[in-house]
Order: structure tokens, then sequence, then C-alpha cells
């Protein structure tokens, strides 16, 4: 653990604890693989949600017991949303507390532009084969850099309530060694199974500094991953066009996903919701 991990000098907090003022939804709606790219929905060997009907059922944010609340609209529809803050951020620390249902796919982009999906996402994907506190470049190619994989472990009834590590014989996507060399940092994950709380709120940490920044991720004070984006080698990942396409600050935006053919309803269960609170940040800026 780093000597400022409890420090919250400087922090300031940009959700009130109320209401949702300044921040605004926005649909899952796929853009470009790449900048300047073609459409994911060109490429793709999956259909992707009908851009029309993913806007109408965008997803539903509300505030509940002093947390945002994320669920698809309606439940089981299997469309996904964000919502996006109305400021945009550099160099900054990010600190909040995070309880994600099981199976739900959601994350915590930044630098994200205002108005389409490109951004850096740290991972909250709280399903199997999901990665927690990893990275993936939404619209910047798919790179996907991750420590280790997750499960659920069961109790005698048959009911998650525990994290483990995936079975790479039973992975729908797996850990492969080109995606964890992307880190420059991994972290124990056995340090990181100890330290979850299922089923209860955990504490999520991010630093994110340069212009193509480094990101640090830690989870109830383990880290978990670190990833230099400037020095990332991906297929069809170049440092100067996401650069040019992001800029040095961006906005944070919280993720529902939409279901798809290869995980349906174990990508976000029927109801599942994520929640966010004691959401802060500082500024890093020199």
């Amino acid at each position: 653990m780093d000597d400022d991990a409890h420090d919250e000098t400087g922090f300031r907090a940009i959700f009130d604890g109320r209401t949702l003022d300044g921040w605004h939804a926005a649909p899952r709606v796929y853009g470009t693989v790449r900048p300047g790219g073609p459409m994911l929905a060109d490429v793709s060997d999956e259909p992707l949600p009908d851009p029309a009907e993913a806007v109408r059922h965008a997803a539903v944010w509300r505030v509940e017991d002093g947390a945002i609340v994320g669920e698809q609209d309606a439940p089981g529809s299997g469309f996904g949303g964000y919502l996006v803050s109305n400021e945009a951020f550099g160099d900054i620390e990010l600190r909040l507390q995070m309880r994600p249902d099981w199976p739900a796919d959601t994350g915590v982009m930044l630098r994200r532009l205002r108005d389409s999906w490109e951004g850096l996402q740290v991972l909250v994907d709280h399903r199997r084969s999901g990665s927690i506190g990893g990275f993936y470049g939404n619209g910047l190619a798919g790179f996907h850099a991750v420590p280790f994989s997750i499960d659920a472990g069961l109790d005698a009834a048959g009911r998650p309530d525990r994290l483990v590590l995936q079975d790479p014989a039973t992975s729908v996507e797996p850990l492969t060694p080109e995606k964890r060399a992307l880190l420059t940092r991994a972290g124990d994950p056995d340090a990181f199974l100890a330290a979850w709380r299922f089923g209860d709120w955990n504490d999520l940490r991010v630093r994110c500094v340069g212009a193509l920044p480094v990101l640090t991720t830690w989870v109830n004070d383990v880290l978990v991953a670190e990833l230099d984006v400037a020095a990332i080698t991906w297929p069809g990942f170049d440092p100067a066009a996401v650069l040019a396409a992001l800029g040095p600050r961006g906005h944070i935006a919280f993720e529902v996903h939409d279901n798809d053919p290869l995980l349906g309803e174990e990508r976000w269960g029927v109801g599942a919701a994520c929640r966010w609170r004691d959401v802060r940040v500082r500024d890093l800026a020199g």
C-alpha cells in the first residue's frame, strides 16, 4: 500500500448523494473500432443492438440510499447505457465505493468523449470470465489489459457468495498472455480475492496521469493493475490517433452493459444493478 492510500487531502465530491445534478444519461451506442477506423457494426462478428432501440431503451439511472443506481430499461431488455459527468477532468485520482450485483458487467470510464463512446475503461465486470480493475479501450481498438479473470464461488444451495479465479477451461473470454503483457504492473490475484467483499461495498481507487495516461487501480487498498497507455502495443492501436481523439481531458462515466450472444444474461442478469457512492476526485495537475 502506498503512503497516501488514505490521504483525503484535496478531494472533492462530484456526486452529491441526493441528485444526479452534474451528470447526464447517454445510450450505449457503438461507434468506430478505433479513431478513424470502421464502424464496429460493420466489422463485428456478432450482431450489435439496433441503435434506435438502444437509444429508446437507454439504461435507467436514479439515486437510492445515497448511491447512484444503474439498471437496464426495462429489466432484461438487454440494452445498456452510461451516466456521464458534465465536467471534464485531466490528471486526477478518483475514489469511490461500488456494489455491483452478480452478474453485472459495468465499469468506470475516464477521458471519455462527451457525445460518443470512446474512452478508457476501468473494468468492473462482476460476472463469469470478468475482470475487476483491469482496462479496456472503448473505441480505441478494443485493447483488453487484465491481470486475472474471475468467476463466482457457490454456497451449499448453489448461490454465488464469493469470487474465485476463473477456470481457463470454462472461460468465454480467455485470459491470454497478450492481455496480461500490456500491464506494467499486475496485482496478486489471491490478495484481491481475499480483499473483495461479495455483496457489499468495495473501494475503488484510480490514478490517471499524463496526456496519454498511466492508469493505476486499487481495490480495497490492494493494487490490481497499472497500464501505460502510451506504451500499448495492440492490433490497430495508434497512440497518436488516440491522443488526438481524446485529448488530455475527458469525462467520467459509469456503465450499464448491454447483453450479447456470447454471454446473454450472464453479462447482465435480469433485474441486476450497479451501484456507486462517495464519488470524489483530486486534481493531480502540477
